[in-house]
């Protein structure tokens, strides 16, 4: 059986830029390091966009499992070497970088991201499809997004990354990205709720652990169920959603508050506005929501809620952090042979389903 890792990264590396071009060029980003550094701490260095610092992580080849080769796309054999020993077929790769909003000025967004999928797809196209991705869209306009969103699909994509809370100003269930999940329905490219914020605010690293959570995982949690509460699957019902390592332990919470919240509004007024909610049987598969797990969360009790049609897992690829896992295959086997998830479970989480999402 084939395995498919539903959320993998890279970092961003001088190569990701050089597909600026024209005005582009004078938002180039360049790489910083801090003055005296201490020799007793990690090294840091920084990226430069717009005059503003975002971490440019220094990693080690032995705590992330990964070469600078591979982490960077310098040379794509390597990653498909490592691919090859790790048993994996395809990675689906997500930025780094991006992960957080880098500036507050959408012509330079726009400038990075456009350069970012075209240094993507260019690396990517030498991996003979065993390396997809999932694009950056430039959110200036409406018409400049679509535009994008066509040239990364016909150049490899197979997904589109989007925030769970406020990007380019809007919050994810706002008319204006509606003419942009009708182009990605047709397209057939799911919406990518990957961990982090379209809201920069440029926090000292020191100070991050204490919005952490905030700033990561919720965003994406929270894209979900407004994406639900507003009918969003409903109005577009081929397109597919995706949340990304925000892990699977928050589906019955939000089961039960969207549930709750129905109920109590049948036949009222709410005070606190907002649509009618179209209720349906299996919040996530009904809405054709995909779901990443970490393989040692209460999967027997995510899988009532989820189902097993729409759990995915990834390895978090490059990332040293508490999602990575790159031993998701045998840690999910584990499971299944000591029976505490069905077997069936397993082939579907590893490759069916996120063959379903992304298209493959």
């Amino acid at each position: 059986m084939g395995i498919i890792d539903a959320d993998t990264h890279i970092d961003e590396t001088e190569g990701t830029w050089e597909y600026m071009t024209g005005d582009d060029l004078k938002y180039k980003p360049t790489t910083q390091y801090p003055p005296n550094p201490d020799p007793t701490k990690v090294p840091t260095r920084y990226w430069l966009i717009d005059g503003r610092r975002n971490l440019r992580f220094i990693r080690s080849d032995a705590e992330s499992g990964t070469v600078v080769e591979s982490r960077e796309l310098l040379d794509i054999n390597v990653r498909l070497k490592h691919m090859d020993a790790i048993g994996t077929d395809i990675q689906v790769i997500y930025p780094t970088v991006f992960l957080m909003e880098v500036t507050e000025k959408p012509e330079v967004a726009s400038a990075l991201k456009r350069s970012y999928n075209r240094w993507l797809a260019d690396r990517c196209s030498k991996s003979g499809g065993r390396l997809r991705w999932v694009c950056l869209l430039p959110l200036n306009g409406i018409d400049e997004a679509i535009a994008e969103l066509r040239f990364a699909k016909e150049h490899g994509a197979c997904g589109v990354l989007k925030k769970g809370d406020r990007e380019a100003g809007k919050w994810i269930a706002d008319p204006f990205f509606l003419p942009l999940y009708e182009e990605a329905e047709k397209l057939g490219l799911p919406i990518c709720i990957h961990t982090g914020s379209g809201t920069p605010d440029f926090m000292p690293a020191k100070e991050f652990s204490q919005a952490q959570f905030w700033r990561t995982k919720a965003p994406a949690i929270n894209g979900i169920e407004t994406l639900i509460v507003h009918n969003i699957p409903r109005q577009f019902p081929k397109l597919k959603f995706a949340c990304v390592e925000a892990g699977a332990s928050w589906v019955n919470f939000v089961d039960y508050d969207m549930r709750r919240r129905v109920q109590n509004r049948a036949g009222r007024r709410s005070v606190l506005g907002g649509p009618e909610t179209e209720m349906v049987s299996n919040l996530f598969k009904d809405n054709r929501i995909y779901i990443t797990c970490q393989v040692d969360e209460d999967l027997p009790a995510i899988l009532q809620y989820v189902g097993e049609d729409n759990l995915i897992v990834g390895s978090d690829y490059t990332h040293k952090d508490p999602s990575m896992e790159l031993e998701f295959r045998a840690l999910l086997q584990q499971r299944a042979d000591r029976g505490e998830i069905p077997k069936t479970a397993v082939d579907k989480i590893l490759f069916d389903n996120p063959k379903e999402l992304y298209g493959l």
